[in-house]
């Protein structure tokens, strides 16, 4: 094949996967994984099982068995134990399949992105919906939940910070709180504080905090991370932002804003995606995975989403560390150091200092 046919192949294989990530949706919404994870189904006891219409179900059915997300046996459809843990199990840290409904909250605001394109306006993120909203929260939450805890154990000087008793400890960007909430059940000793400027993810993570017992003091309040200061100057032995920093309009007045709010010798922990530190086009196209999805959030949702308060910087989802670096100093940090944190889903983990030069 000469090139053009080779890429039209390549064209073809990404439009297939595009099918079938809605039809992962399909199954995400209408409960059809959750419903096979408990056994075998026929095409009318699924469709009975889950109210769906037998016609759609048997379609649906065949189409996961071609893709191969399910197997048959006999006139069953099979959804295989491994397959199940992505699928249908939320406390697996392999469970991905809520990334189908952010893609589709994206696909969704397809006009009111061209037109953000042309205006270089945004698309906010109360716009993309409970789609997004809620997809993030259960992806993040299994990794919070069990590997957060542990992570922080690892960084000596981080952990004492949050081991005193009566420590302080701000979570900016909280969204559904899952991230808070693991703090708490991590360091009950702690007061843990979560705050975000979206009412609807505010509202999801006290429903969470009534919902699961933490160990600790825990509470949400609706406000802007430029605002963490106002009243809490000095207050907090430790402030994280997860996997949100990038979002923001003004990172710079948000870091400062922190910064501010620490006690002396406090730390802030930015956790965000561990892209390269610089772009390259790759030697050998496609380029590596990690920078080609963090590249599709930024386009259809995280820079959107920024550039929808006018004023903003536009970070995007891509956010290396040369450009958090200069946002840590811009905001009177005097060090950033990459945290020994490896195999936290895509994330990397930097601690910001003001005042001490090193975190080991």
């Amino acid at each position: 094949m000469d090139d053009a046919e080779a890429f039209a192949g390549e064209l073809f294989g990404r439009l297939v996967g595009g099918f079938e990530i809605l039809s992962v949706y399909v199954g995400d919404r209408l409960g059809l994984y959750r419903a096979l994870a408990g056994g075998p189904h026929t095409v009318d006891g699924l469709a009975e099982a889950t109210g769906m219409h037998p016609r759609y179900a048997r379609e649906w059915l065949e189409q996961q068995a071609v893709a191969g997300i399910l197997t048959v046996d006999g006139d069953a459809f099979v959804l295989p134990a491994a397959h199940a843990r992505v699928l249908a199990d939320p406390a697996s840290l392999l469970y991905t399949s809520p990334l189908a409904r952010m893609m589709v909250a994206a696909a969704t605001r397809l006009p009111d992105l061209l037109a953000a394109y042309r205006t270089g306006r945004g698309v906010s993120w109360a716009q993309f919906g409970a789609d997004a909203r809620d997809a993030q929260g259960d992806v993040n939450r299994p990794w919070f939940a069990q590997e957060l805890a542990p992570a922080l154990a690892a960084v000596p000087r981080v952990h004492a910070l949050l081991s005193r008793p009566g420590a302080r400890i701000a979570d900016v960007g909280c969204g559904h709180g899952w991230s808070t909430l693991a703090l708490a059940a991590a360091y009950p000793a702690a007061r843990v504080e979560g705050f975000d400027v979206d009412a609807p993810s505010i509202e999801a993570a006290r429903t969470h905090a009534a919902e699961v017992a933490a160990a600790g003091e825990v509470s949400f309040t609706l406000l802007d991370g430029e605002r963490l200061d106002e009243g809490r100057e000095g207050a907090f032995d430790a402030a994280f932002v997860f996997e949100a920093l990038h979002d923001m309009p003004d990172p710079v007045a948000v870091l400062s804003a922190m910064r501010r709010a620490l006690v002396p010798g406090g730390v802030v922990v930015v956790m965000d995606e561990a892209v390269a530190d610089a772009f390259a086009a790759p030697a050998e196209p496609p380029g590596d995975g990690i920078e080609r999805v963090m590249y599709g959030y930024s386009l259809f949702l995280c820079l959107p989403d920024s550039l929808s308060t006018p004023g903003s910087v536009g970070t995007g989802t891509v956010m290396r560390r040369p450009t958090l670096e200069r946002y840590a100093s811009e905001a009177g940090f005097a060090s950033v150091e990459v945290l020994p944190i490896d195999g936290f889903a895509a994330f990397r983990f930097y601690a910001l200092t003001p005042d001490v030069p090193a975190v080991s």
